[in-house]
C-alpha cells in the first residue's frame, strides 16, 4: 500500500475524503472541516458550504460552535489550579461556592423536591472534576420534578433563553436539592459549568480571561473563546437543528446577532466555546505530549494522566454505561466508551475501531475531537448540524471508522 510519511496511507486518506464528501453531497451535511494528525503529518479536509442553501465555502479557518466538545478544553483551567495547589482534589467547594453548602438530597429521583435527606458529606473538587457532585442532566429521568426544575431555572445551555450570569445561576442552583449523594453517580453537564464558576471565584478573573492567559494564548488558540468579535463573525456558519421527523433544516443559531456575536452572561465550560480544527489540534497535541507545547509546559504530566484515564468506579459508571447502551436509539450510538476521566470520555474497552485509551468527546452541534496515545493520533471533525437527527452522529462514526483504517504502519 502506498504510504505517506506520517503513518497514514495515501489510499486511506483518499477513502476518508470520499466518505466525508459523500455525506456532504447527500445534502444532509451542508459542510464540514476535518483534521487528522499522526506523527509529523497533518491532513485537513474542508468540504461543502456555510449554509445548507449555499453560501461561502467551508475553509480550514472556519469557526464552529464546539458545544460539549468544550468540556475537555475547559477542564484545563481547573487542572492548572490543582497543579498550583490553589485547588486540592478533596477540598470542599463551599469555601468558594457557598451556595452548595449544607446540601439536601432527594430520597427518590422522581420524588417531590421537599422530600429529602441531608447530604452525607460536603461536595468536594473531585466531585466536580468527575461529574459526580449530585446534579446533572439525566435523560432517563425526564419529566421528574427535579429535571423539570433544572430546565425551569435555566440551568442548562441550549434552552430558548440563555443562562443567567454566574452569581444568579449559582443562586438558582442552590435552591435545588441534589439528585444523588455527592460522589455517588456520574451525571452529565452541570459539573462542567460549575467548574467555570469555581475557576472564576478562585482566581478573581473571568473564566475566559483565565483560559486565554493560561491555555489559549500559550497554545496559539487565537480563534477559541466564548464569543467572536465582529471581524471574525463571518467565519461562523449558521447552526441547524433539523426537524427529526422531516429532516427539514431549521436555524438554531445565526452568526450575526446570534449567541456568539456578543459576550455571554454565562461562560459555560460545559458547552460554550467556539473554535477551529487547528486550535483544537494544538490542545489535543499538548495532551498527547504530556502537557507541553513547543517546549512550554501548560499542564503537568500527572494532571494530564488524571484527565485522560478513567476516574470512575463501577458504581459511579453504571449510570453512564446505561445511558450509552440503553438509549442508542436516542444517542445514535454516541457515548459508548466505557470510562470517563476529567471532562472527557476515555475508552476502557474495544467497542469499535478506536483503541483502548482514546480520549476526547463529542458535541451536540455535530462536533468530535479525540486523541489516541497508543497510535499518536488526533482526529477532529466539525460540522454545523445539531444532533436532533442521526446524520451528524453517523458522519462522526464513519469518520472514525475510516480514519483508523487509514493508519498503515
Amino acid at each position: 500500500m502506498e504510504q505517506s510519511n506520517g503513518g497514514f496511507s495515501v489510499s486511506g486518506l483518499r477513502r476518508l475524503h470520499d466518505v466525508l464528501a459523500r455525506r456532504v453531497e447527500s445534502g444532509k451535511i451542508p459542510g464540514l472541516v476535518a483534521l487528522v494528525s499522526r506523527g509529523g503529518e497533518t491532513h485537513v479536509e474542508a468540504l461543502g458550504t456555510m449554509r445548507h442553501d449555499g453560501g461561502p465555502p467551508m475553509r480550514r479557518d472556519t469557526i464552529f460552535r464546539m458545544a460539549s466538545t468544550s468540556k475537555p478544553v475547559a477542564m484545563a483551567a481547573a487542572m492548572i489550579l490543582v497543579d498550583e495547589c490553589r485547588l486540592r482534589l478533596d477540598d470542599p467547594v463551599q469555601q468558594w461556592l457557598p451556595e452548595l453548602a449544607d446540601r439536601r438530597v432527594l430520597k427518590r429521583i422522581d420524588g417531590p423536591l421537599d422530600d429529602t435527606v441531608p447530604a452525607r458529606r460536603p461536595i468536594i473538587v473531585r466531585d466536580l472534576l468527575t461529574s459526580t457532585f449530585g446534579l446533572g442532566m439525566d435523560m432517563t429521568s425526564l419529566g421528574t420534578p427535579i429535571m423539570n426544575a433544572i430546565f425551569e431555572q435555566g440551568l442548562t445551555p441550549n434552552l430558548p433563553e440563555p443562562m443567567p450570569e454566574p452569581d444568579e445561576w449559582m443562586r438558582r442552583l442552590g435552591t435545588l436539592p441534589l439528585m444523588r449523594q455527592p460522589g455517588e453517580q456520574w451525571q452529565y453537564q452541570i459539573s462542567n459549568d460549575l467548574l467555570g464558576v469555581l475557576v472564576a471565584r478562585v482566581t478573581g478573573q473571568t473564566f475566559e480571561t483565565f483560559l486565554r492567559e493560561r491555555v489559549f494564548d500559550p497554545l496559539g488558540m487565537k480563534d477559541t473563546g466564548f464569543h467572536l468579535d465582529a471581524d471574525k463573525i463571518d467565519r461562523l456558519p449558521v447552526l441547524y437543528a433539523p426537524d427529526p421527523s422531516t429532516g427539514e433544516f431549521h436555524v438554531w443559531d445565526e452568526a450575526e446577532g446570534g449567541r456568539h456575536s456578543k459576550p455571554p452572561a454565562f461562560q459555560g465550560g460545559g458547552g460554550g466555546l467556539v473554535s477551529t480544527v487547528d486550535d483544537y489540534h494544538a490542545y489535543f497535541r499538548m495532551l498527547l505530549n504530556g502537557g507541553t507545547h513547543e517546549g512550554e509546559r501548560i499542564l503537568s504530566r500527572p494532571a494530564v494522566e488524571l484527565m485522560t484515564t478513567n476516574r470512575l468506579t463501577p458504581a459511579q459508571q453504571a449510570a453512564r454505561h446505561a445511558m450509552a447502551t440503553d438509549n442508542v436509539h436516542v444517542s445514535f450510538g454516541q457515548g459508548q466508551h466505557g470510562g470517563w476521566g476529567f471532562g472527557m470520555a476515555v475508552r476502557t474497552h474495544r467497542g469499535d475501531y478506536a483503541s483502548v485509551g482514546q480520549f476526547g468527546w463529542d458535541g451536540g452541534s455535530g462536533t468530535t475531537a479525540y486523541a489516541d496515545p497508543a497510535k499518536q493520533l488526533t482526529g477532529i471533525l466539525l460540522t454545523q448540524v445539531g444532533m436532533s437527527v442521526p446524520d451528524p452522529a453517523q458522519l462522526i462514526h464513519d469518520f472514525w471508522t475510516t480514519l483508523y483504517q487509514a493508519i498503515d504502519d
